[in-house]
């Protein structure tokens, strides 16, 4: 069963992405944080196509799940599970296919408003201060993640 709500999401200039996804109807917050992952080739998807090491984090019990999604668009960022990941390092090849069955999560995100500048500056310093003045844009929309279960144990890292 997937999880609907909102994320607000800061996009760093050094490529990584912080910030948080609420569960809606319950409000229940949920932190995120990503970094890019290099491809050891040119990827021919495009300029505005990378992979990003995003890792959920559950305030409530520390508990973190990791999951790599493909990020398209520049500062309007649309994020989506993936399949498959040919072209990039071996390491993150073999943890894309490989699949944990009911267990995978499954990542989409589509920002509805972007925030720059001064917009960005007080969205980050309300919600997000350990960010200020890092010059990120602010991406806000709706978010849906399936497949996450804090309850079952972690699989081992390979």
């Amino acid at each position: 069963m997937a999880m609907e709500g909102v994320a607000s999401i800061a996009l760093l200039p050094c490529g990584s992405v912080s910030g948080h996804f609420i569960q809606l109807p319950h409000s229940i917050c949920y932190g995120l944080h990503g970094t890019e992952l290099e491809c050891e080739r040119e990827c021919s998807r495009g300029e505005d196509y990378r992979l990003i090491k995003l890792t959920i984090t559950n305030y409530n019990n520390k508990q973190e799940r990791t999951v790599v999604v493909e990020c398209r668009g520049h500062d309007a960022a649309r994020f989506h599970s993936i399949v498959h990941a040919h072209g990039w390092e071996e390491d993150v090849v073999s943890m894309v296919e490989n699949k944990h069955g009911k267990n995978e999560i499954m990542v989409s995100f589509e920002c509805q408003m972007l925030k720059s500048e001064k917009a960005a500056e007080d969205h980050i310093r309300q919600f997000m201060p350990k960010l200020v003045g890092q010059d990120a844009v602010v991406n806000v929309g709706p978010m849906s993640i399936g497949g996450l279960d804090f309850e079952a144990e972690e699989p081992p890292e390979e």
